[in-house]
């Protein structure tokens, strides 16, 4: 991954992601790092969650920067976007049998209730929450997700920009834990229509809640495979992350017990198989995380890792899931 959220903070000062030359910065830097590298990595993602960067740090203001201005989200979404096709450009010019893609969250939207505007709000929502960052590229068009069309002159988008974002990605990162319930409502801040759902508080009502309180529901990665697969003519895709916070610690013996975590793992594998099975054209599978690790505004409180981690000393543990998760990936399949 070349970016996963680490701007430098002179660039920052400068405007960061809202600052259009932004984009040219992250393009010189993507081309340096494929020259260094080429030789030995071949799969490159451009952004790690652009979705989310760019929404909890320039519009809700729960990461790094820590800006609530939509004007600054809106602006800093185009940057983003001309950054990702440009770099693709820069990595292919370096590296003619790389495969590159980018890496995005996405999360099926399904209406909260059985109204039409409750349906159509889980549509502009899924247009935001899931394409806004893809159909650009593979389009090079912004999505529908909006009552009165794309903002482009709040995104300051420029002539002959969107002919310019569009780029043949190799694959398509998938970055996916729990589905989203979306209603209607009159009074949305950015022109959706949509009920605003609060980051961290996604999900359903039915399903089990892991310790951060989102929704375990498996449906949802097969849910969202398929959609991506129809509207994107099966396009080759890689889940690049889908996990768990549960915060099992060692008992008297030592052993982690987490079984929630295998449960969880298990329920989502086996939708991951119905899906490839029904014809999506899943290359490979990426459990969050190998360690408990940094967890960005939550800290070191939520432990998704397949082995725990000992913060102060560094030690490590690992976990009755990642025993299992061992044999799964050893013999492709369950044996319990």
């Amino acid at each position: 991954s070349l970016f996963h959220w680490d701007l430098h903070h002179n660039l920052e000062y400068l405007g960061g992601c809202v600052y259009r030359d932004t984009a040219g910065r992250f393009v010189d830097y993507a081309g340096a790092v494929t020259r260094a590298l080429e030789d030995r990595v071949k799969d490159w993602m451009i952004f790690n969650e652009p979705h989310a960067f760019t929404a909890l740090g320039y519009l809700i203001g729960t990461h790094a920067p820590g800006r609530r201005d939509a004007d600054a989200y809106f602006r800093a979404v185009h940057t983003v976007n001309l950054a990702q096709s440009d770099a693709f450009r820069a990595i292919r010019a370096e590296s003619a049998d790389a495969r590159i893609g980018s890496a995005f969250s996405m999360s099926p939207c399904e209406p909260h209730g059985d109204t039409d505007a409750d349906a159509a709000a889980a549509e502009r929502w899924h247009a935001f929450a899931n394409l806004l960052y893809l159909e650009p590229a593979l389009n090079g068009r912004y999505p529908d997700a909006f009552l009165e069309g794309p903002p482009l002159e709040r995104m300051a988008v420029g002539r002959d920009d969107l002919e310019r974002l569009a780029v043949p990605l190799d694959l398509l990162g998938i970055n996916l834990y729990t589905r989203t319930l979306v209603a209607h409502s009159e009074t949305d801040l950015l022109g959706m229509g949509i009920h605003a759902i609060p980051i961290g508080m996604m999900g359903g009502e039915i399903g089990p809640k892991t310790d951060l309180g989102w929704e375990v529901w498996p449906d949802a990665i097969y849910d969202m495979i398929m959609r991506i697969t129809r509207d994107y003519d099966t396009p080759v895709i890689e889940i690049t992350e889908n996990g768990c916070a549960y915060n099992d610690a060692p008992d008297a013996r030592g052993v982690i017990g987490d079984y929630r975590r295998i449960d969880y793992h298990r329920g989502y594998l086996e939708a991951l198989g119905r899906a490839i099975e029904a014809g999506a054209d899943v290359r490979g599978y990426h459990a969050w995380s190998l360690l408990d690790n940094f967890e960005w505004s939550e800290g070191y409180s939520q432990r998704f890792g397949l082995a725990w981690v000992d913060f102060p000393s560094a030690r490590r543990v690992l976990k009755e899931s990642g025993r299992w998760y061992a044999r799964v990936a050893d013999q492709n399949g369950f044996d319990t």
